[in-house]
């Protein structure tokens, strides 16, 4: 009789028989991917997170078991006019209690419409006559619809659709005679693990008993998937930042190589220095001749009523930031570079793991620590255009940062009109001006990044950089323009 029915998860029934000779355990697992049954020797039942189902079950006795024909269904049947019905149905499995003719009370609650199953409906016919197969020589899948795609496979493995009518009326007769006197196999196919009466893949275990073989079966199966999901997440989380890392580095070098190349700040300040007798302070630019381009001239910018000497003070804090930044980076550059390459290893290895113990001891073991805090932090998204870099913050505290922390007083600013919206840079590059298509697609990814991000037209307004100042108490991204112009553009990144 049944002593115990309940559940640990919501696609997992345990029923406890007691008999004779000790406790026989049912344990039906009713995943979409795979209904199947076991028989565990014993069964620890957890002290939580577990419910009693089918209460009105308790205590009858087992009277026997109804195999309907030719369905993936069954009902072990007991005293009183109870039964329980097993519809193996994949995605669609349940469980159903009878009382008499009338379902009662279902497993999986969400599959209303199995309260209306009627069991003397639930068998099948099949006609298994040489007329039958005759009359659907084209169609024999529906006609022995039991089969299954592991037993068509296993036909066409004998080269079924090469024979005649003839030789195939004597295949479905062998495979007939094979399933009713069946061996239990184990099977790999196409990667998947499956339980057939047949030979149909690569054979990985076989039995006779088909209790131990459903056993074996079950636990093979759920080693196998837990292993492959695990496997899975594992390459896809090392894949994913090992990506990232790759962006970070390319980025960053992108950033490095614009800053090795625009070193105009110390030659400036160099040319000056070299020539202070030869500057009046009243002068807001001058040509030089540049020694280190044999002396071809160049113009320099310069702040009118001061000295040529604090001119060159400017430059040379221009170029100081300019190189500590460029410090930062290749710092930065080196750490992201032994990262990468533990990463790819790291890929490597997992990829060739075999087993799910190997993977969880990497996992525990072997997976490089995230850090903490990243050796430079990105506080805006980086876009490259016609040789220019355009960097666009990500939120109202890295637009901040961005335009107090990353930037110079000649880079270009802009931001949406009137709405919020990421502030948006161009980076200034020595003895250029901004280009008419750089402004436009830095003004397009500004307002692409704000309020105003579905609109078809967006204003907004262009300035330097040193006409934007931040007041104290201001909340973030909050900043004071100046001055202006502004420009009317479609968003778009």
């Amino acid at each position: 009789m049944i002593s115990e029915c309940f559940s640990q998860n919501k696609d997992e029934l345990i029923i406890r028989f007691e008999t004779l000779h000790g406790p026989f355990i049912l344990k039906a697992s009713l995943v979409p991917s795979c209904s199947c049954l076991s028989f565990p020797e014993n069964f620890h039942r957890a002290r939580k997170n577990s419910v009693d189902l089918f209460g009105d079950l308790i205590g009858h006795r087992v009277l026997g078991i109804r195999q309907f024909n030719n369905e993936r269904s069954f009902a072990i049947q007991f005293n009183d006019e109870v039964s329980l019905l097993f519809k193996m149905h994949g995605n669609r499995s349940n469980c159903i209690f009878y009382q008499g003719n009338s379902a009662k009370e279902l497993f999986n609650h969400g599959l209303e419409n199995d309260l209306t199953l009627q069991q003397s409906n639930l068998d099948r016919v099949i006609d298994w006559s040489l007329e039958a197969f005759q009359a659907n020589k084209g169609t024999l899948q529906s006609l022995y619809f039991t089969f299954g795609k592991v037993v068509w496979r296993y036909l066409d493995s004998r080269g079924f659709n090469t024979k005649s009518a003839e030789e195939k009326w004597s295949s479905i007769q062998e495979v007939v005679r094979e399933l009713e006197n069946p061996s239990y196999h184990i099977l790999e196919i196409d990667g998947k693990i499956a339980f057939s009466l047949l030979p149909a893949g690569r054979i990985l275990k076989e039995f006779k008993d088909p209790i131990k073989a459903l056993n074996d079966f079950f636990l093979t199966y759920n080693q196998t998937e837990t292993f492959t999901r695990e496997k899975s997440s594992v390459l896809g989380s090392l894949k994913s930042t090992l990506r990232a890392s790759e962006n970070y580095y390319e980025k960053n070098q992108l950033r490095l190589d614009a800053l090795k190349r625009d070193n105009n700040y110390k030659i400036w300040a160099d040319i000056i220095m070299a020539n202070l007798n030869m500057i009046d302070p009243g002068r807001d630019s001058i040509i030089l001749p540049n020694f280190y381009d044999n002396d071809r001239p160049c113009e320099i910018k310069l702040k009118k009523g001061v000295n040529p000497q604090k001119n060159a003070e400017v430059y040379y804090a221009k170029s100081k930031k300019q190189q500590i930044e460029i410090n930062i980076i290749q710092q930065a550059l080196v750490d992201k570079g032994k990262e990468i390459e533990a990463l790819r290893a790291q890929l490597k290895k997992a990829e060739s793991i075999p087993d799910l113990r190997s993977l969880r001891e990497l996992v525990t073991s072997d997976m490089p620590a995230k850090k903490e805090k990243q050796v430079v932090p990105l506080p805006y998204h980086q876009f490259e255009f016609k040789g220019y870099t355009i960097l666009v913050g990500k939120n109202a505290q890295s637009n901040d940062k961005l335009t107090q922390k990353h930037s110079y007083k000649e880079d270009l600013w802009l931001h949406a009109k009137d709405v919020a919206g990421s502030h948006v840079l161009v980076k200034h590059q020595a003895g250029k001006k901004f280009p008419k298509d750089v402004i436009e697609k830095a003004a397009q990814l500004a307002a692409y990044y704000s309020k105003r991000k579905k609109e078809t037209l967006c204003p907004v307004i262009v300035t330097p950089r040193k006409f934007v100042r931040k007041r104290k108490g201001d909340p973030a991204g909050m900043v004071v323009v100046e001055k202006s112009d502004t420009i009317l553009v479609e968003p778009k990144l």
